[in-house]
């Protein structure tokens, strides 16, 4: 029996999605058992009936995907109104068929078609196999097998019709955010320890859409629709424009994942920003899928003044090679060695092994989410640089800011 992990490989293989092989399967199982020439899944579009499916060996270049035929021509409206059984052994008995021209053109001698419903009720299209010659061995016993297999490719196809219609939601969803603006910025202080002086904002989107939820979950549904570049490039684009407003010792950071890296749209967008303004955060968490890729577009982006830190490190098991090969000017701690670190000695082995290990090559630390008194008093003993966090400062909107230009920032108690 072949396990869905299987299926889903063989189904890879023939670039067909898991339903559409599971599909093509049971017109090829249901072909063999009966006997037929050809079995083929159809979809009614208008006045037309079009094969979504097909499998006919030896006839691919009579029936294919893709072709269609009028529904004036074919079968399928006299069986679904009940003028032609579903069970058909030899066409020329039943007069209604002996007497349509596609009978004898292509030629039908024999044909077992089962209609196919959308969830609504509403007619979809067809399963159906035929043959050339009359098969009077048909029987009642095989219309059931037929039935079965056209109910199990229904089940499938109403997976994949589901799957499309989520998809086609989510992806219409991404494109209205895009499109509207519908997000906005805030900006997280980034101090320096020795005297806490704002010397960065890491920027934060925060979404105003529908369905409210974290900006992670956004993100990830954009990806997933193939949009995750466009809505980062989107984000990039307003904190570009907010970074003129920003105080002008004070850098940018914000994140953008590998694919928006070497995508080749940031540079253009780096050609409008000051030098050494800007940091970008290459989350630990995202996959490279090639390193000699995002190596080569982060050198350009560098060259035009971008500096470049790796976030949440020591979040994930791949955080060192990840560190090693990207060599970043900054790498940030993620908070879940933060939290607790004076009084959590694994904690504070681990970020001082991260600390020593960015001296050593020339990187600059800055802890993220401190919190407390305790975690901030043991970063600066730690020599850590610069920190961020809710006790330094929480994320503020860009006309919030102005009063951050001269003063350092009041440590909450």
């Amino acid at each position: 029996m072949t396990s869905s992990m299987d299926q889903e490989i063989l189904a890879g293989a023939a670039g067909l999605s898991p339903g559409q092989f599971t599909i093509q399967r049971a017109l090829q199982s249901v072909r063999t058992h009966l006997g037929m020439d050809v079995a083929y899944l159809s979809e009614f579009v208008g006045n037309e009936s079009v094969f979504k499916a097909v499998d006919a060996p030896g006839l691919e270049a009579i029936i294919k995907p893709g072709d269609r035929r009028s529904l004036d021509d074919v079968y399928c409206r006299h069986i679904l109104d009940g003028r032609l059984p579903r069970l058909i052994p030899d066409t020329s008995e039943e007069p209604l068929a002996l007497a349509m021209p596609i009978t004898q053109a292509v030629p039908i001698g024999s044909h077992v078609s089962i209609p196919i419903y959308m969830p609504d009720g509403q007619p979809y299209g067809m399963f159906c196999c035929l043959s050339a010659k009359p098969n009077k061995s048909l029987n009642p016993r095989d219309l059931d097998i037929m039935t079965m297999f056209a109910e199990l490719a229904t089940h499938e196809l109403h997976r994949e019709l589901s799957s499309a219609q989520v998809s086609r939601s989510r992806q219409s969803r991404i494109e209205s955010v895009i499109q509207s603006g519908a997000f906005s910025l805030v900006y997280q202080p980034i101090c320096s320890l020795r005297d806490m002086q704002v010397v960065g904002f890491e920027a934060l989107c925060r979404f105003s859409d529908e369905p409210y939820r974290s900006p992670d979950k956004w993100f990830a549904e954009a990806a997933e629709a193939g949009l995750g570049v466009d809505l980062e490039i989107a984000v990039l684009e307003r904190s570009v424009q907010d970074l003129q407003s920003l105080p002008e010792a004070a850098y940018v950071s914000f994140n953008a994942s590998p694919e928006t890296v070497t995508s080749g749209r940031l540079s253009s967008l780096f050609d409008r920003i000051p030098p050494g303004r800007v940091v970008l955060e290459v989350t630990e968490h995202a996959p490279v899928a090639d390193y000699d890729h995002l190596m080569a577009s982060l050198s350009d982006l560098r060259s035009r003044g971008a500096r470049l830190a790796v976030d949440d490190a020591g979040a994930g098991f791949a955080s060192l090679q990840h560190i090693v090969r990207l060599a970043p000017d900054f790498i940030k701690l993620d908070m879940s060695l933060t939290r607790d670190i004076d009084t959590d000695p694994a904690r504070r082995a681990l970020a001082s092994a991260l600390i020593f290990f960015a001296r050593e090559t020339g990187s600059a630390i800055i802890a993220e989410g401190i919190e407390s008194a305790g975690e901030l008093e043991i970063f600066k003993l730690l020599g850590v640089s610069n920190g961020q966090g809710y006790l330094l400062g929480r994320p503020m909107p860009l006309a919030d800011i102005a009063g951050w230009r001269d003063g350092r920032p009041a440590l909450a108690s």
